[in-house]
């Protein structure tokens, strides 16, 4: 007789925990498979994910590498097209803008300017946002501007199984990935589907459905939004969030197709509103969806500033659950 396990039975899982072994897997089952970034050794890694890796798989497979962005994510271009399988961790995304001429001029583009003779198949991983009152220039959320370039797959894992996953599907496309891990969500917690063993990398997912508007969302927006949610049906309002996932290449029939039955949406960014992927996820639905819309289209985005140190300013600077509850409950009114 099948039995139901008891949740509670069932380990919990960190997001920080869920990297870790996706990592050790990932090294484990491909010999080509190396880790290299700025202390990911001996430290541990600047978030402590790759704690550990350095004493399991030794330095030639964990490599500890100079603060020199555009040189190790060269190097990690080069063996991939050698026929490695690197992991290259940026500390932050707003590092990545040292290597943004490898990154945007040669991973992207060497696959498609060697008439596909060379692959790229390289995975970058990198933590991104604010919230940790790390001031200015360490708290951006750049996962749109690189999401604006044709060659490049990016990802932004939001659960604990999807951050478990989503690394050995990214190692097996033949072009180049970047992973977009929210720092807040490092130390969160779920108990993962112990049947699941992949996921894939093409679809948004309805993390809760609804009928009244649909709230589009990605990474640490998912958590808000699941939690505006609640608080909108404790107002007798049903709304249905959508975890982008995939940023490229966007699941536009998933975002379409949801909007199309609840005839609502707000988008929940944390990247500047001016030219932001919220912006590209509006301008998607007024070209496909415009007659399916029963009110305009709301963005809840980061202000305009650049991200403040002190801790109540952050938090001013970037969406927060009352706001999304603001523009979505206003928007159902007003319809």
């Amino acid at each position: 007789m099948n039995e139901t396990v008891p949740t509670a039975a069932l380990a919990t899982l960190t997001y920080r925990e869920a990297c870790r072994q996706a990592l050790r897997e990932a090294l484990q089952a491909d010999p080509r498979c190396i880790l290299l970034g700025e202390d990911v050794g001996l430290y541990g890694g600047c978030y402590a994910v790759s704690k550990g890796l350095l004493e399991e798989f030794g330095p030639e497979r964990v490599v500890d590498t100079p603060l020199a962005e555009a040189a190790i994510t060269g190097i990690a271009i080069g063996a991939a097209m050698a026929g490695l399988r690197p992991i290259l961790e940026i500390m932050t995304c707003n590092f990545s803008l040292l290597a943004m001429d490898q990154i945007v001029n040669n991973a992207a583009t060497i696959p498609h300017m060697s008439g596909g003779q060379f692959q790229v198949p390289l995975v970058i991983r990198m933590a991104t946002g604010g919230g940790r009152q790390l001031a200015a220039q360490h708290s951006h959320s750049l996962e749109g501007w690189y999401a604006h370039i044709p060659g490049l797959k990016i990802l932004a894992p939001a659960t604990v199984e999807d951050a478990r996953h989503m690394l050995g599907a990214a190692l097996r496309d033949p072009n180049p990935v970047l992973i977009f891990e929210h720092i807040l969500l490092y130390a969160t917690e779920d108990v993962p589907d112990p049947a699941c063993t992949a996921v894939e990398i093409a679809h948004a997912r309805i993390r809760r459905c609804g009928r009244d508007l649909t709230l589009v969302t990605y990474g640490n927006g998912l958590p808000k939004c699941l939690a505006a949610a609640d608080e909108l049906a404790r107002q007798g309002l049903q709304a249905e969030v959508l975890d982008l996932r995939v940023l490229r290449p966007l699941d536009e029939a998933a975002i379409v197709e949801s909007v199309s039955r609840t005839r609502r949406c707000v988008i929940v960014d944390e990247g500047w509103r001016s030219g932001s992927l919220a912006a590209e996820v509006a301008a998607r639905l007024a070209d496909a969806a415009f007659f399916e819309l029963d009110a305009p289209i709301r963005r809840v985005c980061g202000r305009e500033v650049p991200i403040p140190y002190p801790a109540h300013l952050e938090t001013a600077a970037l969406p927060q659950v009352a706001q999304i509850v603001a523009e979505a409950s206003a928007l159902v009114r007003r319809a």
